[in-house]
């Protein structure tokens, strides 16, 4: 069943030939190591890019007579947090270790984060900035890029306005950068600003955070270890995430743990399972409902945990009833023994956890899905504890941290949203006017209207105007700022590339030339500034588990690459300089980085923690200073494997810390708060990294309380539920004498009044800590979201769904508006009687361990291009069978919005780990675009070393309601062999 992707010598006379078709030149595979300087060396052994000027990647033997500095970074693949020790010799990064004192990674790396150093050593990234001029590519220098690119910015701002500029982002930010993103929109003018997390987990952080008050990972991997029954329903992480599966494994063999694996495909991961179910495709609601369906009959809910912490449950169970094995059965093909073997093992054998990802997500019903998980561990007391609760697994290196600072079209940082107190807070942190903020935007409506999602930046781009039936802003999108985000990794790529052809201006920062600088037909206007990597400059990222980690600039920037800081400071003086050029009033440069050091032309990373630190107090990154951090990587060899805490041999600075400082880590560094390592943990005092459900959605509804009932955290002083604090709150309890007079005088200057989450001096969280309450309330969980499209999950067939028969009982929701678009649904589901039979197999899509993200960075790294140099189709036998398929031919796919007469083309791989009527691509491919090349459109030298078709040119139109993801785990396609 798990077979083998590739015979060995094939593989190497393809690589071969992908190495000849390379815009450097014709090489075979030894010729183009030997010039690289690889061929009979150790990867120890590799040398560096001389810093000062651009000439080849060549390598060099290590200078046994120069001192070897050890520098720790992170790796910038997936979001587990593994920690990279470089050898450096004379400013050359030379060998690399995966970091043995490591808590998280533990010596080990995966495939990716093993290669990490071709990163910096890659010959095949952007050496210089460049523009397309007539179709060709023309080198330029940094002044002249960012003249050209400011000039004309302000061009399209003056006649367009603000939002019609799209400053989408990037997971791959440090925590630093990507705040800096966000806080340079606003200074735009706009909230069209966006990233990664819209295409992975922005359903998982609006349906946790609308159930328990944050959107975030509850535990850690490390935390797995504790577990009894683990589910993982929607994830692969044995190849999307291989090193926290060290996590996963350990905790099943320790323990003797279930470990259940729920995926319509037979995964790497389901190898391991105790248990396997398959599933149709987009039927995750009607398995967990019938998961509760067991529970509830049979009693094996948590009854005083529902009691005491849980609101709406019996509405939850009024929907459940619908869901008997039999129905269960007919909608997902799971059978009902099996899932009632699977509900009391998760209800019975505890701690239990349950574990997902973009299988979850990546639906049209992807907040109801992570609604329904999370309502699950309610229903079973499974949040709030060791070795339980919600284990969510992020996939970019920064996602999480991209997505707690803002990089998100519908807050700003530290989710505070867009009304006018989170303005208003952010304008004191940022110490300018709120009036001179609101005068950036094209009116105070847009000021606190959510942007458009990176899903739908095309439409966007080619959609008419109207407020009612269209685009409602005053234009469309004219230009794209794009860092460090790749082109192939949305859906309905054919409508993206007319898209990208209506932009005046396309601006793509990254280390190497994504899709978006070669999908379209552009010939011009189109540049490319050479980012470099994160190994490449200084700052902090957030793992799934909300640790955060301080990485050190392993070498300096390779060839003419900047960094991100870099990039934004001197752009924001060019844009200074073109709007003095054309008599505008607006300023950029001096307002955005007046609170940061400069140093070497660019804002250190350290100075823009420190601003973070004294504005995200709703989340707590307050206590993560820069020195804090540094000592824990540091000292990470003090830290306990499975608790994550300090040791009591740590040096007393760290003494106590849990690892990485987890948010959150509440008030002032020098308060020594040592993080949060599970989040609602009321078995630790507040001090102490416990918690409560957060208080975030008043404090009644229908007469019924939203307050806990007589649940609190350790050494409370309030022993049942209370709201969040404000000033107000303080007075009533007469705590607002315990504040300092300078806390006093702080909160004065801000009008007299302040909440918990905007008071600048923090001075209510340190009361309401020293009295052992959380200054965000005590409330209970919802299972009822009433402010959300289904406030209770019901299942809702994909839009594209071969079962038709379905559609009547379980329809889509109806065609409505959202994020400034038109949101279509059950005008294109009723279409399927027509569509279905011409597209009969169901498409999914994931990651590979080879690969990560849209693959531009991976694919041109020589080292993972030898493990995997085909996209492929998984189709089972049966329906391979059908179209007279073979194992290893080439085949051509087609989905149902495609143009007329384009087809795909790859590789079949005939395997039962996919059911019949079910086929599954990976996504880490692009260069070919339905059966064109696209080789010759990449700058001289930086074409990736593998190409393929992108997935997402086959994918089809569907996105969740709350968020916009788009749907990219069920949509329809066909398959035949290729001619």
């Amino acid at each position: 069943m798990l077979i083998k992707r590739s015979e060995a010598r094939a593989g190497r006379q393809r690589l071969a030939a992908a190495y000849a078709g390379l815009s450097s030149g014709g090489l075979d595979r030894r010729a183009f190591l030997k010039q690289a300087g690889v061929t009979g060396v150790g990867l120890s052994a590799l040398g560096a890019i001389p810093l000062t000027t651009v000439r080849p990647a060549a390598a060099g033997p290590m200078d046994h007579q120069q001192p070897v500095r050890r520098i720790k970074n992170i790796c910038t693949h997936c979001s587990v947090g593994c920690t990279v020790t470089a050898e450096v010799q004379n400013g050359v990064w030379v060998g690399q270790e995966p970091t043995w004192e490591s808590p998280i990674n533990r010596g080990t790396h995966c495939a990716k984060g093993a290669a990490v150093r071709e990163l910096v050593h890659g010959d095949r990234r952007i050496k210089y900035p460049m523009k397309l001029v007539n179709g060709q590519w023309q080198r330029l220098t940094w002044e002249t890029a960012l003249n050209e690119i400011a000039d004309k910015l302000m061009a399209i701002r003056q006649a367009s306005g603000p939002d019609s500029v799209f400053w989408l982002g990037s997971a791959k930010f440090s925590n630093e950068g990507a705040y800096l993103y966000r806080k340079y929109a606003a200074f735009w003018g706009t909230n069209n600003v966006d990233h990664q997390a819209r295409i992975c987990h922005s359903t998982t952080v609006a349906g946790v955070a609308n159930t328990w008050g944050y959107g975030a990972q509850t535990n850690s991997y490390n935390d797995i270890r504790n577990s009894k029954t683990m589910i993982i329903m929607g994830g692969n992480p044995a190849e999307a995430h291989p090193v926290s599966l060290q996590h996963v494994l350990s905790g099943k063999e320790q323990n003797r743990a279930n470990m259940i694996v729920i995926d319509p495909r037979f995964t790497r991961t389901a190898a391991h399972a105790t248990e396997y179910v398959r599933i149709r495709p987009g039927t995750d609601i009607p398995v967990i409902w019938g998961m509760l369906w067991h529970i509830f009959e049979n009693g094996w809910e948590d009854k005083e945990f529902i009691r005491s912490r849980v609101y709406g449950m019996d509405d939850v169970r009024a929907e459940v009833a619908k869901w008997n094995p039999a129905e269960v059965e007919r909608v997902t093909g799971v059978p009902g023994a099996q899932l009632r073997k699977v509900a009391e093992m998760f209800a019975k054998e505890k701690p239990a956890t349950l574990i997902w990802c973009m299988g979850a997500t990546q639906k049209t019903v992807g907040t109801a899905n992570v609604r329904a998980f999370s309502i699950l561990l309610l229903a079973t007391g499974n949040v709030g504890g060791e070795g339980n609760g919600a284990n969510i697994f992020r996939g970019h290196c920064n996602v999480q941290g991209a997505t707690d600072f803002g990089l998100d079209v519908t807050t700003l940082p530290a989710y505070y949203g867009l009304d006018e107190n989170a303005w208003r807070h952010w304008s004191r942190v940022w110490n300018v006017s709120y009036e001179s903020m609101v005068a950036r935007f094209d009116s105070p409506q847009m000021m606190t209207t959510p942007g458009i999602p990176t899903t739908r930046y095309f439409d966007a781009a080619t959609m008419p105007v109207n407020a009612q039936t269209g685009l409602a802003q005053r234009d469309n999108f004219k230009a794209m700022m794009v860092f460090g985000h790749g082109g192939n990794t949305v859906t309905r790529m054919p409508e993206a590339v007319k898209g990208l052809e209506k932009l005046d201006l396309l601006v793509v920062a990254d280390p190497h030339p994504t899709t978006f600088a070669v999908l379209s037909g552009r010939r011009d206007n189109t540049y490319l500034l050479p980012i470099c990597t994160q190994f490449e400059c200084s700052g902090s990222r957030t793992a799934s588990n909300r640790s955060v980690q301080w990485g050190e600039k392993i070498v300096e920037p390779i060839f003419e690459s900047k960094s991100d800081y870099f990039a934004l400071y001197q752009l924001a003086g060019a844009l200074d300089r073109a709007a003095e050029r054309r008599n505008m009033p607006i300023r950029f440069q001096a307002e955005i980085f007046k609170n940061y050091e400069i140093r070497n032309n660019e804002p250190t990373a350290e100075s823009i923690l420190r601003e973070i630190n004294r504005g995200a107090i709703s989340t707590g990154y307050t206590g993560q200073s820069p020195e804090r951090l540094k000592l824990h990587m540091q000292h990470q060899d003090k830290f306990d494997l499975v608790t994550l805490r300090a040791k009591e041999d740590a040096p007393a600075e760290i003494r106590g810390d849990f690892y990485g400082l987890p948010w959150p880590c509440w008030g002032k560094p020098e308060w020594r708060h040592p993080g949060t390592h599970i989040l609602y943990n009321t078995n630790l005092h507040v001090k102490e990294g416990g918690g409560t459900f957060r208080a975030r959605f008043g404090v009644e509804r229908n007469g019924v309380s939203l307050l806990a009932e007589g649940s609190y955290s350790k050494g409370s002083e309030l022993t049942d539920g209370y709201p969040e604090f404000t000033t107000a709150v303080m007075a009533r309890l007469g705590w607002d004498a315990e504040l300092t007079e300078e806390e006093k005088a702080s909160i004065a200057r801000q009008g007299g009044t302040a909440s918990w989450a905007t008071d600048l001096s923090m001075g209510i969280i340190r009361v309401t800590m020293e009295h052992g309450v959380m200054a965000y309330g005590n409330a209970k969980a919802r299972a009822n979201a009433w402010n959300l499209p289904d406030p209770i999950p019901v299942h809702r067939e994909p839009i594209y769904t071969p079962r038709t028969d379905l559609i009547a009982q379980y329809p889509t929701l109806p065609d409505r508006r959202g994020f400034r678009l038109p949101h279509l649904g059950q005008s294109i589901q009723n279409r399927m009687a027509q569509v279905a039979p011409n597209y009969p197999i169901i498409l999914s899509s994931g990651r590979l361990v080879e690969y990560e993200g849209g693959g531009e960075e991976t694919r041109s790294n020589k080292w993972l291009a030898e493990l995997q140099q085909d996209m492929f189709i998984e189709i089972n036998p049966r329906d391979a069978a059908a179209r007279n398929i073979r194992d290893g031919q080439w085949v051509q796919v087609r989905g149902p919005e495609m143009p007329e007469g384009k087809w795909t083309r790859m590789k079949a791989l005939v395997t039962e780990r996919v059911g019949p009527g079910v086929a599954w691509m990976p996504f880490h491919f692009a260069g070919w675009f339905m059966q064109e090349d696209q080789r010759g459109k990449y700058p001289q030298g930086t074409d990736p070393i593998v190409l393929g078709e992108s997935v997402n040119a086959v994918t089809t139109y569907g996105y969740d309601p709350v968020t916009f993801m788009q749907e990219t785990k069920v949509t329809l396609c066909q398959i035949r062999a290729a001619a």
